[in-house]
């Protein structure tokens, strides 16, 4: 009786060992978690300028004075706004807001930009900054301010050897006789003459 509880005991044992076993070796099928990229769109807002300003419809170039002559200290793209301080006497050039300049204040030409807000003609006038002066360039070798240029050495003028006149003398006949052209035609004619007697007297 005892050795047929143990064979039994043993057997449910085998049996247990052997379901373990399989299913260790069994491949599970796991699903992994997948990463899904998440897109967020961020809206960055037109920066907008209140009161008085200019639209700049082309780009156009910002000086640090009212005119050509003054440095040229940035640009002004399309699309871009900027605060008006004023204008000139005339109204050619707007003077804005431009703190990227070496002063907070800057000019643009007016015909280029669109003023929004206010009639040009009613705007503030403003004062121009000085001329800026125009520093001489200085010429190649004049480093020295003592330095003198060499002479310009001027072309010596040669006067052309006169032209010589041919002169034409007329013969001088002796002892008044005739010259000899006279007589040739003397002679010519004579011929002719003889000629055409010649010729009537055979006719007649």
């Amino acid at each position: 009786m005892s050795k047929r509880i143990l064979l039994v005991l043993l057997g449910l044992f085998v049996s247990l060992y052997w379901y373990g076993s399989v299913s260790a070796l069994t491949p599970t099928n796991t699903i992994l978690p997948t990463n899904t990229a998440t897109f967020t769109t961020t809206f960055v807002p037109t920066p907008t300028v209140g009161g008085v300003h200019i639209f700049v419809p082309e780009r156009v170039n910002v000086r640090s004075g009212p005119g050509t002559y003054y440095e040229k200290v940035g640009v002004l793209v399309a699309g871009q706004i900027a605060v008006i301080e004023g204008r000139t006497s005339f109204g050619e050039w707007i003077a804005i807001q431009y703190p990227e300049g070496s002063s907070s204040i800057a000019w643009v030409y007016s015909p280029l930009v669109l003023v929004r807000g206010m009639v040009l003609e009613d705007l503030p006038q403003l004062e121009s900054p000085p001329t800026p002066t125009l520093q001489a360039v200085p010429l190649s070798g004049s480093d020295n301010p003592e330095y003198t240029s060499p002479p310009t050495r001027l072309p010596t003028f040669t006067p052309a050897p006169p032209i010589a006149q041919p002169t034409f003398s007329t013969p001088e006949f002796e002892g008044g006789s005739l010259p000899p052209i006279v007589l040739i035609g003397s002679l010519f004619v004579l011929g002719i003459f003889s000629g055409v007697v010649a010729i009537y007297r055979q006719r007649n």
